[in-house]
């Protein structure tokens, strides 16, 4: 039987699990959607239409829909500031979760909800999509293969052209703060921790706003993280170029290992092994690494992997405990660039959750 989940939020990303990610599930019949929430009625439409919603499951009242709805998880597709309430409706109707990242919009609120969900004995996980993408699972395979030698440092760059409001979609990432780093560095840095392999200990970030960015708050970002293995890497994030050289999903990523270069640019790995001193070659020249192949990537494959875990497999990797250090990574380096200083990762969590209690 499959299991049966409400989804709330069917614009914007919403409309990509109504058309995309959601429709394989179903196909194998892992998942059923048994009901649809959005604040515009008209957004419910993708609901219906790609996913065979009937229209009196489709709501604008998140509690209606809860309370009229036996189900077995929830799907939440809102901006981060509103993840709390779904949670608490969710957890109230003794449901698990399935999230968009961030898991809020603050490290405190994350945290607080972290706390709810493991109180309430359910299992919740967070869809850090990029990392789950057919080119950076490619990267991180090759990354791990001991041809390479040990890893020394990583350098990931995402440049956007996206400076006028309503580029990046909806308007609320133009008048958030910390747009950049809360709905764009969340998946980067994740990404960095994990081809890193170890914890983030330090985190230095300068963030700003050029005068030709129409954003609420800091688009561009320049980071740097040191890992407790050793490792090092590097990001440069920018939501307001004259020209975007790698968007989402095209992000370039290089990996210098002991003996070799690994580059991952526009969905392309390469690898440029170590042949002696003195040699130099351009981007592309490298031995080209054909991508791995299965059915499933970004949030179509976490959906499986969550449902899976319901089944009483192994937790999936961004379960909400784990997730916390990714959620962790942006808001330290929020506050790095709101003090000029470095932030000592692990205490700035520890901190923080003990405050909490």
């Amino acid at each position: 039987m499959p299991y049966r989940a409400i989804l709330v939020g069917t614009g914007g990303q919403g409309r990509a699990w109504c058309a995309r990610f959601l429709p394989p599930n179903v196909a194998d019949g892992l998942v059923e959607v048994v009901a649809a929430v959005d604040i515009n009625a008209e957004a419910l439409q993708n609901a219906h239409e790609y996913l065979g919603v009937p229209t009196e499951k489709c709501y604008t009242d998140l509690a209606r829909a809860f309370d009229e709805t036996p189900a077995d998880f929830a799907i939440i597709v809102t901006p981060p500031a509103y993840h709390k309430r779904v949670v608490d409706v969710a957890l109230a109707h003794d449901l698990h979760i399935l999230s968009e990242k961030p898991i809020a919009d603050t490290l405190e609120a994350s945290l607080r909800i972290a706390d709810k969900v493991q109180r309430a004995g359910k299992k919740m996980g967070v869809t850090m999509s990029h990392r789950f993408d057919q080119d950076k699972s490619t990267l991180r395979q090759e990354l791990r293969a001991e041809r390479n030698g040990a890893l020394d440092y990583l350098v990931c760059r995402f440049t956007c052209n996206m400076r006028n409001f309503g580029d990046w979609g909806a308007a609320f990432r133009h008048t958030m703060p910390d747009a950049l780093l809360i709905e764009g560095a969340v998946h980067h840095l994740d990404i960095l921790a994990d081809l890193a392999g170890a914890l983030c200990e330090t985190i230095y970030a300068q963030t700003w706003k050029p005068r030709w960015g129409e954003y609420g708050g800091d688009a561009q970002a320049l980071v740097t993280m040191h890992f407790a293995n050793g490792v090092r890497a590097v990001y440069e994030g920018a939501k307001t170029n004259a020209v975007g050289l790698n968007g989402w999903a095209q992000e370039y990523i290089r990996a210098e290992c002991e003996l070799a270069t690994l580059i991952l640019d526009r969905r392309r790995v390469e690898r440029h092994p170590y042949e002696g001193g003195r040699i130099y070659k351009r981007e592309g020249e490298g031995q080209e690494i054909s991508l791995l192949e299965q059915p499933k990537w970004m949030n179509t494959w976490l959906t499986e992997r969550f449902v899976h875990w319901l089944d009483g497999g192994p937790a999936m990797e961004t379960n909400i405990e784990e997730n916390l250090q990714s959620v962790a990574l942006v808001f330290a380096a929020i506050e790095s660039s709101r003090t000029g200083q470095p932030v000592k990762v692990q205490e700035f969590l520890a901190r923080t959750r003990a405050a909490q209690q």
